[in-house]
């Protein structure tokens, strides 16, 4: 009879662990693999950067070029100007959205001035040779000095565009002419567009003109054209760029651009009139 409350004794003390266990070990295991589950998301966590490196240049540390810009790729055209040489990155010139479609800097000094100051145009017209340094959307022309060698300034300038682009610089900066007096002061003002009121709907078919069919092709060549105004069947334009300094400029203004804006707009009569080129900066752009 002493045995039986023993075994009783023992079947309780064994049983009690057992079923204890039993009761804790679904939470334990939970908690086991709550707990468990975190490392992997850890550690995953500690990789993301290694593939985000991955996308960065192995070569950083020789070129610090980004890997999504290390490749660059220019390409020259020639112009009609053969003072003048397109140089095409696969990279905009100008940022989408830019205020105006075109500058050019025509010495040091409008290279710093505001609005639309460029470290860039700076570093190009240092280069011994250079007089002028034109931005399109998507490509830069650069004039040089009739005395001076292509060979010995192309590669300078490749060089430069290289080295802006891959290193993420900005190629124009914009500046609020009104701060400050130095600023104010410094930024050359660009004579209003004249017309009379009276003449609202040719000048309208002339800007088209100008916009679809005639800036285009100036700007393949290296240039652009800016419309200045028209007064008494005058049409006032202004050359820029490769165009601005070409031997041809005359004939295209008169053959080219005067035969296609009369023929299109018949009345009144229409004759072509640009200023000849000056040596003061501008900041904006017509063709050769």
């Amino acid at each position: 009879m002493a045995s039986q409350p023993l075994s009783r004794v023992l079947s309780r003390t064994v049983s009690s662990p057992l079923s204890a266990l039993r009761r804790q070990s679904p939470q334990l295991s939970l908690r086991w693999l709550s707990s468990a589950s975190r490392p992997p998301m850890v550690v995953l966590a500690h990789h993301r950067p290694t593939l985000q490196r991955h996308h960065q240049p192995v070569t950083q540390g020789r070129t610090g070029v980004p890997s999504n810009r290390r490749t660059i790729f220019i390409e020259t055209d020639t112009t009609p100007n053969a003072d003048a040489l397109k140089f095409r990155p696969n990279h905009p010139v100008l940022p989408e959205g830019f205020p105006v479609s075109f500058l050019e800097y025509l010495t040091p000094r409008s290279t710093l001035q505001p609005p639309y100051p460029s470290p860039l145009a700076a570093k190009l017209l240092n280069v011994d040779g250079a007089v002028s340094v034109f931005f399109g959307s998507d490509f830069i022309t650069v004039t040089k000095d009739s005395d001076a060698n292509w060979a010995h300034i192309k590669p300078e300038i490749f060089s430069l565009i290289t080295e802006a682009i891959t290193r993420g610089e900005a190629l124009v900066n914009v500046i609020d002419v009104r701060q400050g007096k130095e600023g104010a002061e410094g930024a050359e003002a660009e004579e209003a567009v004249r017309y009379n009121e009276e003449d609202e709907e040719v000048v309208g078919m002339i800007q088209e003109l100008l916009e679809t069919r005639i800036r285009p092709a100036i700007q393949e060549d290296g240039g652009d054209i800016e419309f200045r105004g028209f007064e008494n069947g005058n049409v006032l334009l202004k050359l820029r760029g490769a165009c601005r300094t070409c031997d041809s400029s005359t004939v295209t203004l008169k053959n080219g651009i005067e035969s296609m804006l009369m023929h299109y707009v018949s009345s009144p009569p229409l004759f072509i009139h640009a200023p000849a080129p000056t040596p003061t900066a501008g900041m904006l752009s017509p063709r050769c």
